[in-house]
């Protein structure tokens, strides 16, 4: 039978330091095991005394009794006798049998020591015995010295002292925060500055005068609660049959702290692993980055490779290089190996599976359209029954800005599908065909007509010389013969412009050149009516 000595409750702070540096002394005999530790001994059950400590453990059975029973039997033999009154402890003596001894007191029996509980090599059977006496009368004496009346009544003013000083303690709390937050906000002005970077103020001084304020009343309750959580396994402790809950009381904080420093410790290794790999990542994703930059300046040239897929291929490289990086560092994740961690994952799959196939929608037709290259930002394009210049291209919308500032934003999906016309890709080169129509009598020689176009053409801002305006007859019909006029501009975006001024000079140069703009349609010849040509405006 081994031999424990009686266990003391730990004051509060001391259980406090083992519990939270314990796990620091478990590593340490994990990587360096005692030779005791090695020896694995089989476990016995646990005899307990009066005050609830283990004093020694039963491991082997005697006769019809198996070694559970035998200790269980023992506590409540001890337990019982430490309620005596009138105990006497040179009554308790150990009596020799036939290969055992048995612990008597006068002529019952506490309990019985067989050479099968003898686990220890420096004892025999004599001298476990004793020693087994001597633990047992010495729980009974301790639990009845501290169950005496005398004692009780102590232990009662020793609460009372101890509730008065935390309510002083809580007292010198309150009066230093008050104090503390007066002097703060007497001096606020003088202890704090506007925290502030490139003009731009984070935050004034008054905030962070605010802030500290805040910060004090919230460390004067963690101190105040911090004294009400201590103060309670002080109190339970002084009393014997309430140590156990002081036990209970600290394990609630200290059990979950302990848990977090032993996991924190054992993450170590993985927390380092996932670092190597973001750091990598970090420096992969910046060269890759100079490199596309590289190619949107045009110093690096790559056959086939435009200098504006440079920054949207960079973007598709980098969310894949992170996702990568997200693959890498998965396993290593706490937790991410639990089903728990696996089911949400899945569920947040089809979450957005489910609610984005819209957006993946769009998402595509933006990569398409961006290695189509069908514009870019500043040209004036024309989508559907949309014209004006593009302001945004992204992965998801296209955002165009029309000649009334208006701002309109097209799903990629819908400039997919539909049919996009870029004013802007051939104006710079060759330039842009601007075109309208007239329609003039067969009485008016086509080639006057020809001559009084391409005059008013040549007389309009932002229209080339060079190519020279052109005519066209695009039909005969049956009372007029209609006229297209065709001139080259570079400014796609002045349209409007352009074609106003157009018209105007065509007016005018038809009015100049005695041209009757009209489009007639006769039943009778003309009985010599006053002709409709303003008579002297425009000249």
């Amino acid at each position: 039978m081994k031999k424990f000595p009686t266990l003391s409750f730990p004051r509060a702070l001391f259980v406090l330091w083992v519990w939270i540096f314990s796990p620091v002394l478990a590593h340490a005999q994990e990587a360096s095991p005692s030779p005791q530790s090695q020896l694995e001994q089989p476990l016995g059950f646990p005899v307990l005394g009066a005050l609830e400590d283990t004093l020694f453990s039963v491991y082997s059975r005697l006769g019809s009794l198996t070694a559970e029973e035998r200790a269980r039997r023992i506590t409540e033999r001890i337990q019982k006798l430490s309620r005596n009154e009138k105990y006497v402890a040179d009554s308790l003596k150990v009596e020799e049998l036939e290969n055992a001894y048995d612990i008597l007191y006068g002529h019952d029996i506490v309990g019985t020591v067989s050479p099968g509980d003898i686990r220890d090599d420096q004892y025999d059977i004599q001298s476990m015995a004793l020693a087994v006496r001597d633990v047992i009368n010495q729980d009974i004496l301790n639990y009845q010295n501290e169950t005496r009346l005398e004692v009780m009544l102590k232990r009662i003013a020793l609460v009372f002292l101890i509730i008065l000083a935390a309510v002083l303690i809580i007292f010198l709390i309150q009066k230093v925060s008050k104090r503390l937050i007066k002097w703060v906000s007497s001096r606020g002005n003088k202890l704090f500055r506007d925290l502030d970077y490139k003009g731009y103020t984070f935050l004034t001084w008054e905030k962070e005068m605010s802030l500290a304020i805040r910060a004090i009343k919230v460390m004067r309750w963690v101190f105040i609660l911090i004294l009400l959580y201590l103060l309670l396994p002080i109190l339970f402790s002084i009393f014997p049959f309430s140590k156990d809950w002081s036990d209970d009381i600290l394990n609630w904080v200290l059990h979950p702290i302990r848990n977090v420093f032993e996991s924190t410790l054992d993450y170590l290794p993985n927390m380092f692993r996932i670092l190597v790999i973001l750091i990598f990542m970090k420096y992969l994703i910046q060269f890759v980055r100079f490199i596309f930059h590289e190619i949107e300046l045009e110093r690096l040239q790559v056959s086939g490779f435009h200098p504006d897929w440079a920054m949207p291929t960079y973007n598709i490289a980098r969310f894949l290089l992170w996702a990568f990086t997200l693959v890498l560092i998965f396993p290593y994740l706490p937790g991410s190996d639990s089903p728990i961690f696996k089911g949400v994952s899945v569920f947040i799959g089809v979450i957005f599976s489910l609610g984005s196939s819209s957006a993946i929608t769009n998402l595509i037709a933006g990569l398409v359209i961006t290695y189509m290259r069908p514009f870019k930002i500043g040209d004036r394009i024309k989508i559907a029954d949309v014209q004006g210049d593009v302001m945004e291209k992204t992965l998801l919308v296209t955002r165009i800005k029309t000649i009334k500032n208006e701002v309109i934003t097209i799903p990629n999906a819908s400039v997919l599908t539909g049919n996009t016309t870029n004013y802007t890709l051939q104006a710079e080169g060759q330039g842009l065909i601007l075109y309208t129509s007239v329609t003039l009598g067969y009485d008016i020689p086509w080639r006057k007509i020809h001559e009084t176009l391409i005059e008013a053409a040549l007389a309009t801002e932002f229209v080339e010389k060079e190519p020279k305006p052109y005519v066209l007859q695009t039909s005969l019909d049956d009372f007029y013969v209609s006229y297209q006029l065709n001139a080259y501009t570079k400014q796609a975006s002045k349209q409007a412009i352009i074609y106003s001024q157009l018209h105007q000079n065509i007016q005018d140069c038809c009015q100049k050149n005695g041209i009757e703009i009209m489009s007639p349609h006769y039943r009778a010849n003309r009985d010599g009516s006053a002709s409709t040509i303003p008579g002297g405006e425009g000249k």
